[in-house]
C-alpha cells in the first residue's frame, strides 16, 4: 500500500485519536451529542532526529511517543466527555471536573505507568517462575532463577501472558472501558475503510473487521513472545555478580531485562509493520493470527455513532496531511488550532 499514508489511532473516552505523519487529531462525542475536534501539528521525534528512524531503533521511540500522545488524548477526552474541554473564558471559574495535565504531570503519569508495567510484566513473572521451578526441584523458594534453562523463560512468558489476559478481562467488565473497546473497534474499521480505498462513510466502515494487524494489542503480544527468545538467548551470557545470592540475584536478573525491552520493542514494531503491509502472505497471516486473536479482548463491535466519531478524526487527520480534500463534517465543533511540542 505505497500510496497510503501511515495513519494510526487510539481509542479514548467517548472518542478516537488519530495520528498522521505530521498531525494529531482527537474527536470526542460530547454529552449534547455533538463532536468536538482538537487538532494540531505533531512532528515526531524521528523527523527531528533522523538517526532514530533506523529499523529496530524506531520501535522503542514510537512506543514512547504513543504513550505521550495517549496520555494527552485521554486528558482531553475526559474533559470533553464531561463537556468542559477547552480554555476557560477570562474571569471564568474553572470547572471543578476539569482534568488539566501539565508537562510534569504527563511525565509523572508515564513514569508511573512504566513502573507498574515493569512490576507486572518483568519482576512479578520472574519471581513467580523462579519460586515455581524451585519448588518443583526441591530447592529453597527464594533461590536464584536458573536463567540458562529455557523452561524458566517459557514459564515466565506464560505468566506474562496470563497476567496480560487477566488484566484485560478484568477491566473489560467496567462499562466505561467496554465503550472504549467499542471505539477501538471503530478506529480499526475506519482505518480499514481508508486502506481499502473506499469512501469514508459509516456504511463502508461498518463492513470491515475490528481486528487490525498494526494494533497496539498485537504489538504487546509480540513483545511478550519475542522477549521469551531474547531473554533465553541473552541472560545466560551476562556475568552475574558473584556476591549476590537468592532474592538479591533474582532482583538483579530481573533488572537486567529492563534495558533489553527497548530492542524487543523494536523487533515487535518491525514485525507488525511488516505484517501490516503484506497481508497477502499466508505465512505472515499465520504468524500475525495470535495477535489478532488477542484483539478480540480489546475490541468490541461499535455503534454507528461511534464509527462516525472515528471517521471524523480520521478525515481531519487526512485533510491536515493533504490527502483528503474538502471532507464533509456534520455536527462538529473544531477547537482553535494548537501546535504540539
Amino acid at each position: 500500500m505505497p500510496d497510503l499514508l501511515n495513519v494510526g489511532g487510539q481509542a479514548v473516552i467517548e472518542g478516537v485519536m488519530m495520528r498522521g505523519p505530521r498531525s494529531m487529531v482527537i474527536a470526542v462525542r460530547k454529552p449534547d451529542g455533538s463532536i468536538v475536534v482538537k487538532d494540531g501539528e505533531w512532528i515526531p521525534i524521528v523527523q527531528r532526529l533522523p538517526v532514530l528512524k533506523l529499523p529496530f531503533l524506531r520501535g522503542a521511540v514510537v512506543m514512547i511517543e504513543a504513550m505521550v500522545n495517549g496520555v494527552q488524548a485521554l486528558s482531553f477526552s475526559a474533559n470533553a466527555a464531561l463537556g468542559v474541554e477547552g480554555e476557560q473564558p477570562d474571569g471564568a471559574v474553572p470547572d471543578s471536573r476539569q482534568v488539566a495535565l501539565s508537562t510534569g504531570a504527563i511525565a509523572g503519569s508515564l513514569v508511573l505507568s512504566m513502573a507498574m508495567g515493569a512490576g507486572l510484566f518483568i519482576y512479578a513473572p520472574h519471581f513467580l517462575a523462579s519460586v515455581a521451578l524451585n519448588l518443583a526441584a526441591g530447592r529453597a523458594l527464594l533461590a536464584e532463577a536458573d536463567v540458562s534453562n529455557p523452561l524458566f523463560h517459557g514459564v515466565v512468558g506464560a505468566l506474562k501472558m496470563a497476567i496480560f489476559v487477566g488484566y484485560i478481562v478484568a477491566i473489560s467488565r467496567i462499562p466505561d472501558i467496554r465503550r472504549v473497546f467499542q471505539y477501538h473497534g471503530a478506529e480499526h474499521k475506519s482505518i480499514f475503510a481508508y486502506e481499502s480505498g473506499e469512501d469514508l462513510t459509516v456504511e463502508n466502515a461498518r463492513r470491515h473487521s475490528t481486528l487490525h494487524p498494526r494494533c497496539g494489542t498485537s504489538f504487546l503480544f509480540f513483545v511478550i513472545m519475542i522477549s521469551i527468545g531474547v531473554f533465553a538467548a541473552v541472560l545466560p551470557l551476562i556475568p552475574m555478580p558473584g556476591g549476590l545470592r537468592g532474592f538479591q540475584l533474582n532482583l538483579f536478573q530481573a533488572s537486567v531485562k529492563l534495558p533489553l525491552m527497548f530492542p524487543i520493542a523494536g523487533l515487535s514494531y518491525e514485525f507488525i509493520r511488516w505484517a501490516g503491509k503484506r497481508r497477502d502472505s499466508a505465512v505472515l497471516r499465520a504468524l500475525a493470527a495470535p495477535g489478532l486473536l488477542m484483539q478480540r479482548l480489546t475490541t468490541r463491535e461499535p455503534e454507528d455513532a461511534q464509527i462516525e466519531v472515528a471517521l471524523v478524526s480520521l478525515k481531519r487527520a487526512l485533510e491536515l496531511e493533504g490527502a483528503l480534500a474538502e471532507p464533509r463534517y456534520d455536527n462538529c465543533v473544531f477547537l482553535p488550532r494548537a501546535a504540539e511540542a
